[in-house]
């Protein structure tokens, strides 16, 4: 099967790209969903976080206060590290699991972080949703409601967006519409669907 890592900055739009993937009937795994299960109260990476981190990171119900570990993690490049350890060796053996269990021509493994993580060997392909700064900007402040001082510390936490485009096979522009997503996206799954008979030669 092939495996194409779907991936981008922060509020580029990979959530909505990965959901038109669905619509062909193409299956989706989400590293950030397989995050969010394995810090659920109880959940053996929650009980390290709180080791390493305090519990200050819960809320008063016992869940992770994403905002307050959010802001520790990009204020410290060493407790980002210290999460990233904890969780990521964790995150990549549940996507294992999930691909053991995928039948189809192709699937799309979202992985937000997959420059940072070195994480280019886990797929055949690389798929970056691209868009300008300034959209990503104007993104997370009207939807999370970021000031320009958190913005700032997220984006330069991550990978370029040279770095992004630089390992990428194949891009998705999202600067535009829905429509011209959905349109760009039904070529990709014509031409992946197409790789993937060609024996998953990328």
């Amino acid at each position: 099967m092939l495996k194409i890592g779907l991936t981008g900055g922060i509020a580029s739009g990979k959530t909505t790209v990965a959901r038109l993937f669905q619509r062909h009937g193409i299956p989706v795994i989400d590293t950030d969903q397989i995050a969010r299960r394995l810090v659920e109260p109880g959940r053996p990476a929650l009980r390290a976080l709180i080791a390493e981190f305090g519990p200050g990171i819960l809320t008063p119900e016992g869940k992770l206060d994403r905002v307050r570990l959010r802001q520790l993690v990009f204020t410290d490049p060493h407790m980002k590290a210290q999460l990233e350890a904890i969780l990521h060796p964790a995150i990549f053996e549940e996507m294992q699991r999930e691909l053991a269990g995928l039948q189809s021509p192709y699937c799309l493994i979202a992985i937000p972080l997959l420059v940072e993580t070195g994480a280019r060997h886990r797929v055949d392909r690389v798929l970056v949703v691209d868009c300008p700064e300034a959209l990503q900007v104007a993104r997370l402040k009207r939807r999370e409601g970021f000031d320009d001082e958190l913005i700032r510390r997220i984006l330069s936490s991550q990978a370029t967006r040279q770095e992004r485009l630089a390992i990428a096979n194949d891009v998705i522009s999202n600067d535009r519409d829905l429509a011209s997503l959905a349109r760009q996206v039904e070529e990709l799954h014509r031409f992946y669907l197409r790789l993937s008979v060609a024996g998953n030669d990328p």
